[in-house]
């Protein structure tokens, strides 16, 4: 099974300033990501960034990067800018992984790679955990996956899905034990399709959920789902974040 990694970085961040260049542990951390990645197995992992700044930082550091458009509306856009100048075939399996995830497991992104390349009747995979903290299925900021029986998606919803009827009291969720699962933002496509997606029109469902994965399934494509055996570490999204991982990273950089 042969799989390519892309990492959007993009370098103006609201809560984190110049993130993809934060140092951890003496790198940007865009490389320690892309280093991370590289143990996945993966045939090369590029970087898609929309500055030069970022391009350098990782040449410097031997990681490959490319230079895309700095107007893209969303990653999967600066994804799909790449996989042209890459020339990926239609066919190739293709890896998003977020520029601010240095604590990604690598078994996670192989393994998203192999369940898309084992479903044909799939343009997408991703991944998800079983949910068993109610305060999380709650959460709107929680992100749930409802699958069929082939462990397909069927919906991506802020909402507590499924709700249980029978359990759930004055309006309140309840969990049903092993029944939901919090969706994790890792993606694998196959690149005929990341090259499509940008021209698919905006789904009603994504524009009323702030989900961009719902416009997948809104214009009848299938989204194939990983459930892992356990949370994926917290990325960076604030400079709290950033000291955490800072913290953790020497531990992390010799496991």
């Amino acid at each position: 099974m042969s799989f390519s990694v892309l990492i959007p970085a993009r370098l103006a961040s609201t809560r984190l300033p110049n993130k993809p260049l934060a140092d951890i542990g003496g790198k940007p951390m865009v490389v320690r990501v892309a280093e991370r990645v590289a143990r996945a197995g993966a045939r090369g992992v590029w970087v898609a960034a929309d500055d030069m700044a970022t391009v350098q930082a990782c040449e410097a550091h031997g990681v490959k990067a490319l230079m895309t458009r700095r107007d893209h509306v969303s990653g999967s856009d600066r994804l799909a800018e790449a996989c042209e100048q890459l020339g990926l075939d239609g066919g190739d399996v293709v890896v998003n992984v977020q520029g601010d995830e240095p604590l990604i497991d690598p078994t996670l992104v192989s393994a998203c790679a192999q369940l898309l390349s084992d479903r044909p009747d799939c343009a997408v995979a991703t991944a998800a955990h079983a949910l068993t903290d109610a305060a999380e299925f709650a959460n709107p900021n929680v992100v749930k996956v409802v699958c069929d029986q082939a462990g397909r998606a069927l919906y991506f919803s802020r909402a507590p899905l499924p709700w249980w009827r029978d359990g759930s009291s004055a309006g309140a969720p309840a969990l049903q034990p092993g029944q939901a699962l919090r969706h994790i933002g890792l993606y694998a496509y196959r690149a005929g399709f990341l090259r499509r997606f940008p021209a698919l029109s905006p789904a009603p469902i994504e524009q009323l959920e702030s989900l961009e994965q719902l416009r997948v399934l809104w214009h009848g494509e299938r989204i194939a789902v990983h459930v892992a055996a356990q949370a994926p570490a917290a990325g960076v999204d604030t400079p709290e974040d950033l000291e955490r991982v800072r913290a953790l990273w020497p531990g992390v950089a010799s496991a």
